[in-house]
């Protein structure tokens, strides 16, 4: 490094904390450095980022004066401040969907499929609940209580795979204010989709064909499961009790509904409380059914909204609830928890975009940059302390749109987080004391590890889920509905097609069975002729010609009401420059509409008649 940019990066990282340095370009800096908060900030591509020292890092990070540390400390408790309550926000947002999701995830869980119906099922309900955590575990005691076969909970662990990265697609969103921002955080939060989405697209058809992961896993398998405990990691027992005062999901309503133990949702309801008093003795509590033990008499009876014996009943707890009061108790705290997410996660970047403003971008990605093992390292600790990969991958993607996290750096960490996401399945394992439980969870584990082999490793195969994420995160810039339409195509239109056209074949007659293959045949030709239609006859082009028509026209709009005050501000200037003066200039107009035309025709006839005598 040269001594001018030696130079330049200390004085650079000597700027007290939140004070702007006059230099705001890297155009303006003998070394050409990007520093965080550049009006120039975007252009820089990473090829273009030199590479700093430990040394630096560690003078950037803790070589400060007692005013500098003192804003460093209040910037971190803020950032905690709202990093809490994002995690606060994202687990009440788990348990608003399960409480409004759970009778449909369970229902859709409960029947025996074929392999298309149970990767679309597993995707849906996870999709639905807002955790592959849960889902996962519901499937393994589908398969330890025998009500779902080992190879059909392949297929569904499959399915919560990619239904599991809609969370942090959500999330993206949350940076729609600013355009560069919504491009990397939208494209660190679909590299996880796309990497999903093509390990199925290689190993879904493989399983099909060969049951390479339950030959593998049945390989491994003791001969029996002793019995285990359930655990619970610290970033959960700091936040679900509190999330728990407010709303409580009943997981057991899924699991019942999809074991068959009850038809529907209705067999829980009224909730009831022994005595009028709502406590989880009172309400919660279990009939010993053995015992003799009735509902209403010996023990309560709750429905998709349950108590806990620690912190009690939730805020949202109503004693004689029917289902749809406990519905609309879980669309209040879903919009609820949707708005503190957004209001948390603004304010979570507005916190580190001040802590970060002026710090050069080489020192930022010395930090950042790590070997893509120690990535998936990472990625799976955090997600095993926070027990979901949701979780992480959404506290990571603000940090993507900040530029904090490169892309590249993101797609290991999601990688780790598909990992660290199956030792919830594996713990469940434990605790169902049965090897075929045991064998799903091992699977899933595997499935991953499967499609980090394939994916990972070889760079010509790592480009291609990136490509995918950066092209994604363009289109962001042509139009910001990309990101709802995404999510509402890909997780829920596409599956629900193909759920629709597997249940033709499911019925096993002969006219469903031909309408099945005429709709598959007609699907197949349809989405052949579309990528014609997209490489051949420029429909790319097409579409994002569209897209930048519907943006300038958006943004014409937004400047029109500008744009009409500086004309009449130009038009008063012609005005006093001509000596016209504005309200003569108004009568004239007012003239012209009525009593013009007729001073105006004897003049056309006089140049009329000079013209006949010519």
């Amino acid at each position: 490094m040269s001594t001018t940019e030696a130079q330049d990066t200390t004085k650079s990282e000597t700027t007290p904390v939140g004070e702007d340095s006059a230099v705001k370009s890297r155009k303006d800096r003998p070394t050409g450095s990007t520093h965080f908060g550049d009006a120039d900030w975007d252009e820089e591509r990473p090829d273009e980022i030199g590479d700093a020292t430990w040394g630096e890092v560690a003078k950037a990070c803790c070589v400060h004066d007692a005013k500098e540390w003192g804003k460093i400390f209040v910037g971190a408790c803020g950032a905690l401040f709202f990093l809490y309550f994002f995690l606060f926000a994202l687990e009440l947002l788990g348990n608003s969907a399960k409480v409004l999701g759970g009778c449909r995830a369970g229902g859709l869980l409960s029947d025996e499929t074929n392999p298309v119906a149970g990767l679309v099922i597993g995707e849906l309900a996870t999709a639905l609940i807002q955790s592959s955590s849960t889902t996962t575990s519901i499937i393994v005691s589908l398969v330890g209580a025998d009500a779902v076969s080992v190879n059909s909970g392949i297929y569904l662990v499959m399915g919560a795979n990619i239904g599991t990265s809609v969370t942090n697609t959500i999330v993206s969103m949350g940076q729609m204010a600013d355009g560069a921002q919504l491009e990397r955080a939208f494209a660190g939060a679909t590299v996880h989709d796309i990497f999903n989405l093509l390990s199925v697209a290689i190993l879904f058809p493989l399983e099909v064909i060969s049951h390479y992961l339950y030959h593998l896993t049945n390989a491994m398998l003791p001969d029996s499961v002793g019995d285990g405990e359930k655990w619970e990691g610290p970033i959960k027992k700091i936040v679900s009790p509190f999330a728990g005062r407010v709303l409580k999901a009943n997981k057991d309503v899924i699991k019942d509904i999809a074991t068959g133990k009850v038809d529907s949702c209705d067999a829980y309801y009224p909730a009831l409380c022994l005595d009028g008093i709502e406590d989880y003795k009172h309400c919660a509590s279990k009939c010993d059914k053995d015992a003799g033990e009735e509902v209403g008499v010996d023990c309560g009876r709750v429905g998709l909204i349950t108590c806990d014996k620690t912190t009690g009943c939730p805020a949202f707890f109503q004693n004689g609830a029917n289902l749809h009061d406990d519905s609309i108790s879980g669309g209040v705290c879903l919009v609820l928890s949707l708005f503190l997410l957004i209001v948390c996660l603004m304010g979570l970047v507005n916190v580190l975009q001040r802590g970060l403003a002026g710090m050069s971008t080489r020192i930022i990605y010395k930090a950042t940059n790590v070997n893509g093992l120690i990535g998936i390292v990472i990625g799976a600790a955090i997600t095993i302390l926070v027990q979901s990969s949701s979780i992480t991958t959404s506290v990571l993607t603000p940090f993507v749109g900040l530029g904090v996290i490169q892309l590249e750096q993101m797609l290991p960490l999601t990688l780790g987080a598909n990992i660290g996401t199956t030792i919830t399945g594996l713990l469940a394992a434990m605790v169902s004391d049965n090897v075929d439980a045991l064998q799903v969870a091992l699977c899933h584990l595997f499935f991953n590890i499967s499609g980090i082999v394939i994916w990972y490793p070889i760079p010509i195969m790592r480009r291609i889920p990136l490509r995918g994420a950066r092209a994604l995160g363009r289109a962001t810039r042509r139009s910001r509905l990309v990101p709802p339409i995404y999510i509402i195509v890909v997780f829920f239109v596409i599956p629900l097609l193909l759920l629709g056209l597997s249940s033709l074949f499911m019925q096993k007659t002969v006219g469903f069975t031909v309408l099945g293959s005429f709709l598959v045949i007609g699907v197949v030709l349809g989405i052949a002729r579309f990528i014609w239609w997209w490489k051949k006859q420029e429909g790319l082009q097409k579409c994002l010609a569209c897209l930048d028509r519907r943006t300038d026209m958006n943004n014409t709009m937004k400047t029109l009401p500008e744009d009409m005050q500086f004309l009449k501000s130009k038009v008063s200037l012609l005005a006093e420059h001509t000596g016209l003066p504005e309200d003569e200039e108004a009568g004239d107009a007012q003239k012209g509409s009525d009593g013009t035309a007729e001073e105006v025709a004897p003049e056309n006839e006089e140049v009329a008649i000079e013209d006949k005598e010519d």
